[in-house]
């Protein structure tokens, strides 16, 4: 594979081109990587009051409803954000993931997990905060966690 970089000082917006004979997994895998990539370096728009916090998603352990609210978890504060779970589902990278009806975790996060009869208790990096894994999302949730170590 060959990789080469193009700077071209006029160029409005960075752009990456994948070249290829087909659509290998190999390909696909880059082009998600990419994307993830990218849509980590968005800076998202959280509320704590009256004041909006302009925030990498890097920084995010989980997102979780209580009450009617969308609250995001970070090492060590609670923000709020307008966006519904399902809103939120569609627009992050693929190292976010659903694990019950009102939560979504970031899986790079992850520092451990225990299971129990009927769910799981993940424990996050650098964080006393936790959340629990629906029975119904553990088994993807390990699939997930096997897939990004393979690709590390």
């Amino acid at each position: 594979m060959k990789i080469r970089i193009e700077v071209d000082e006029t160029t409005l917006e960075n752009e990456v081109v994948i070249r290829c004979a087909g659509l290998t997994k190999e390909v696909q895998m880059i082009q998600q990587a990419l994307s993830e990539i990218a849509a980590g370096n968005q800076r998202f728009i959280f509320y704590k009051g009256e004041t909006e916090y302009y925030m990498s998603l890097d920084e995010i352990l989980f997102f979780e409803t209580e009450n009617g609210t969308i609250n995001v978890h970070t090492a060590d504060d609670v923000y709020q954000t307008k966006y519904k779970l399902y809103e939120l589902e569609e627009r992050l990278p693929g190292y976010f993931m659903r694990v019950s009806k009102s939560a979504i975790l970031n899986v790079d996060k992850i520092y451990s997990m225990t299971k129990n009869l009927s769910t799981c208790l993940v424990q996050f990096t650098k964080s006393h905060k936790q959340v629990y894994v629906s029975r119904y999302y553990f088994k993807p949730l390990k699939e997930k966690l096997e897939e990004m170590r393979m690709r590390r």
